[in-house]
């Protein structure tokens, strides 16, 4: 087979028509614990990278997002609630997923006005050509198999003027952080989800998932490949994640 033929899943190499499912099964078997664990892995900082990325996104009453991957839907509701002004109509969002297990899990949360929960594919996206103001994914793009198809179906999807905000884990940049990071990735964190989620291989996939995903400038490099323009990087925590940010410039 060759390597056209094969995607990364975690540290294995598989077919690329089995991936979609292997993820899947992932995210069916951790959807009910996925936000404690998510507490339980980044100590409670992943809220914070979640912040600051809702503060760039600068949402305004009325604006449309697409939150794509967007699971139990933590950024679509932070998104609707920063764009409250008296007298004006919030922002609304589409919180699309390929698992619907993680949207079930959402909804059980609660359900929030201005919300919509869609089972979609980030690779072929039920929405019109430039029909949102902004498209969010946050921790998703690392799962997709075919990552510049996404990228090109979310660039389409934008309005012209419309930005994009991708959070997503990724190389820290310096060797202190990377070992302290490695150390916890490998030794705790499938062991905390063998604990809690009972379920050490989602987590064990999920840790090695990451460090398969581009460095930062070599998925900056890809958003521009895409089609966005004025991409820039913030490096959160030393680089653990990173928040990266283009427009659809026409």
């Amino acid at each position: 087979m060759s390597n056209t033929d094969t995607t990364s899943f975690g540290f294995r190499e598989v077919p690329r028509e089995e991936k979609q499912g292997l993820v899947r099964g992932v995210f069916d078997r951790s959807a009910r614990r996925y936000d404690l664990m998510n507490d339980v892995m980044s100590l409670g900082i992943h809220r914070v990278w979640k912040d600051i990325t809702i503060t760039r996104a600068r949402p305004k009453p009325g604006e449309r997002l697409i939150d794509v991957a967007g699971g139990t839907g933590d950024l679509a509701r932070a998104f609707i609630e920063r764009s409250r002004r008296p007298g004006e109509k919030p922002a609304t969002a589409i919180v699309a997923d390929i698992n619907e297990e993680m949207l079930r899990a959402g909804i059980k949360r609660g359900q929030a006005d201005g919300i919509e929960w869609a089972v979609a594919n980030a690779e072929c996206l039920p929405f019109d050509d430039r029909s949102a103001d902004c498209v969010m994914i946050g921790f998703g793009i690392r799962n997709v198999t075919e990552r510049m198809q996404a990228l090109r179906e979310m660039h389409r999807v934008l309005k012209p003027g419309g930005r994009f905000l991708c959070l997503e884990f990724s190389r820290p940049v310096t060797r202190a952080v990377a070992n302290i990071y490695d150390l916890w990735s490998f030794k705790a964190i499938p062991e905390l989800g063998a604990l809690i989620a009972k379920d050490r291989d989602s987590y064990q996939y999920l840790v090695e998932s990451i460090r398969r995903f581009p460095h930062q400038e070599a998925f900056a490099a890809e958003l521009r490949e895409a089609g966005f323009g004025e991409v820039k990087v913030t490096n959160l925590s030393g680089g653990i994640a990173a928040l990266h940010t283009g427009w659809r410039t026409s």
